[in-house]
């Protein structure tokens, strides 16, 4: 079936998808309405409180301030969803009344009272009402909580981590927030101390608490400088292997297995975290991902895993796993493309350290590896890089692999030539 070009009229001027929510500012354009609202949020001009159009750069309305109201634009949705049917696109479903946002003094009498708050049950009271407001207000509740120190706020609360209902709240709302960048960094100063407390509570927190940490985290380290990255602490390795091992949801064990790869490149990272355990969980983590639902799991998984195969540490680790090559080799051809080209990578990087190692080849003899990659080389489905990767594996090692009975019949036909 032809592609159908969808038309540019129906898309967002932010994000170039199709829209499913169209909403239209006073400047004329329309936009999809979490595009304009994301915008607006982390737009550099809203700092300010000054709040203008992407598209012609013109100041909006008072009204459209923060986003809070935001023209539905129902035609144009229609003729998107009529489209959709006559296309056999996923129908887009006519979005729900939102519920009526919290304005800016609302919000700022909620912050006012969580902070004179006396005891932990007023505490929890007022950042439960927060949260809800964030979830009915969207944009510029975030704006107005930001505006009026409501980030600095909610990190005191995990810091002090004084109760684990407030702080699980606190957690709750910082994740709403969506923190910019410069929010972030603030878990790195002197003064936020936020880092040992999010450590913590991976540490001795419930498991959803410890499925936000992880997150947050993550999304921290994603904008640290260098020098926080490469003097990351023991505890940060330690709690991120123990999330992986203890699979308490797929969103932070994603969390972990990117902060492990955003951790990875940097200074003895690499061997911190193999010395934690970080090579055995991830074979662990492996040998459960089983069906479609896990495919995401699993490449991230492969990619850290290339990543600290990276050293010799790391090899060392995944070879002397009872499972550590089988599981890899078992990924191949099974899961996609990319967990395919990892699972490759992987095995390239221990074979070639491994030239001299009889032990080792032998070992990828008995468990398959050999006969897996004489199966990618002859595959018309692969890819033609990663082809490539396992054919020059094969001619590596010809000479211990190739007259091997281990291998079956009609796959010898198979091994690339020396």
């Amino acid at each position: 079936m032809p592609k159908v070009e969808i038309p540019c009229y129906f898309l967002c001027p932010i994000s170039m998808d199709l829209m499913k929510d169209p909403v239209t500012l006073s400047t004329g354009i329309t936009y999809d309405r979490l595009n304009i609202q994301k915008w607006l949020f982390s737009s550099s001009s809203a700092a300010a409180c000054m709040y203008v159009c992407p598209v012609t750069r013109q100041p909006l309305s008072d009204e459209e301030d923060g986003g809070r109201r935001l023209t539905p634009n129902h035609t144009l949705r229609r003729m998107i969803q009529a489209w959709c049917t006559l296309n056999s696109f996923e129908r887009i479903p006519t979005p729900k009344p939102a519920a009526a946002a919290a304005d800016k003094s609302q919000i700022l009498n909620l912050l006012e009272q969580a902070k004179n708050s006396t005891t932990n049950r007023q505490l929890i009271s007022c950042l439960r009402r927060i949260g809800t407001s964030l979830a009915a207000g969207n944009v510029s509740c975030r704006n107005n909580l930001h505006f009026g120190g409501g980030v600095d706020f909610l990190l005191s609360v995990v810091r002090k981590n004084e109760d684990p209902i407030s702080t699980e709240e606190a957690l709750k709302i910082l994740q709403q927030m969506e923190l910019s960048d410069s929010d972030l960094k603030l878990f790195f100063s002197d003064n936020a101390r936020i880092l040992n407390p999010l450590i913590r509570l991976l540490e001795s927190g419930n498991s959803e608490n410890r499925g936000k940490a992880i997150t947050l985290l993550y999304s921290a380290f994603c904008v640290a400088d260098p020098a926080h990255l490469i003097g990351s602490k023991p505890e940060v390795f330690t709690q991120t292997v123990k999330i992986l091992r203890d699979r308490i949801s797929e969103p932070a064990t994603k969390a972990a297995l990117k902060l492990l790869l955003e951790l990875s490149p940097w200074g003895k990272n690499r061997i911190k975290a193999v010395k934690y355990g970080a090579v055995s969980a991830l074979v662990e983590l492996l040998l459960h991902q089983t069906g479609d639902e896990c495919r995401r799991v699993c490449e991230l998984t492969l990619v850290v895993l290339e990543q600290l195969c990276g050293c010799a540490e790391g090899r060392a680790e995944l070879v002397s796993h009872g499972a550590g090559l089988a599981v890899v080799s078992k990924k191949i051809l099974r899961v996609s493309h990319v967990a395919s080209d990892r699972a490759v990578r992987v095995i390239g990087s221990v074979s070639k350290y491994s030239a001299n190692n009889t032990r080792v080849l032998r070992e990828m003899l008995k468990v398959g590896v050999v006969s897996k990659l004489c199966l990618v080389v002859q595959a018309e489905s692969t890819q033609k890089k990663t082809k490539e990767r396992a054919e020059e594996i094969l001619r590596l090692h010809s000479r211990v692999w190739r007259c091997s009975s281990c291998i079956p019949p009609h796959l010898l036909s198979s091994y690339p030539s020396s």
